[in-house]
């Protein structure tokens, strides 16, 4: 039998639901602000980093990583919330759809947004514009730890998006995330099913202590 993989696991959930898992275990793993450019996209996938700067008097290019991208693999650009300089266009989104990529997670914005949406390929972003990144910004760096709305992303975390937005799962405690987010849910099932077959919100909500659920317990280093 096989045992199924992290990314299989988290498929199931929601961001929504892998959210309060993290509040529970105390871990900052809520990328606000970045968001998908359609409702119906949904990645997940672990982390290939990369970092933006602006250019130097040396200059320097936008690079050309996409083609060292293992495939199932999450593109995360950390262009520091820039919305005046993208760092993704359609280019990169043919060649990623192609190699199988499962998305882009960008603290900052893309271009050509329509062939994204065109072939179906997950792009999270802060927003879209036609402006070029190039001769503004270059690539610094990749596989290094970076930040998306405040959250750090180490190479191999796991991202998992839908239409709420984009959380990040640290690889140092996926597993603890998974164990948590399966017990919450299993927890508001019992609710759901409750209410629905007459039982009083309040009284549902009791037997599981659900004002509680989410409430951290411990400390875990993010």
């Amino acid at each position: 039998m096989t045992t199924p993989t992290t990314m299989a696991i988290l498929s199931r959930y929601s961001t929504s639901a892998v959210s309060d898992a993290l509040d529970k275990l105390g871990v900052n793993g809520q990328a606000l602000g970045i968001k998908p450019l359609s409702r119906d996209f949904r990645l997940v996938g672990r982390a290939f980093t990369g970092l933006y700067q602006p250019v130097g008097v040396g200059g320097g290019t936008v690079g050309d990583y996409i083609d060292d991208v293992p495939p199932g693999s999450v593109v995360v650009l950390d262009n520091g919330g820039r919305q005046d300089a993208t760092v993704w266009g359609d280019i990169l989104t043919a060649v990623a759809h192609r190699r199988g990529v499962a998305g882009t997670v960008i603290d900052g914005v893309c271009r050509d947004s329509d062939r994204a949406l065109e072939v179906g390929y997950p792009i999270f972003s802060r927003g879209t514009t036609m402006r070029t990144g190039k001769d503004r910004v270059m690539l610094a760096a990749v596989d290094v730890p970076v930040s998306v709305s405040g959250v750090l992303v180490h190479p191999g975390d796991v991202l998992l998006g839908d239409a709420d937005g984009i959380v990040v799962v640290p690889s140092a405690v996926e597993f603890e995330v998974i164990e948590t987010v399966r017990r919450i849910e299993e927890a508001e099932d019992v609710i759901r099913r409750a209410v629905q077959a007459g039982e009083p919100l309040s009284e549902a909500r009791r037997k599981v202590s659900y004002h509680s659920l989410q409430s951290r317990t411990t400390e875990v280093p993010s």
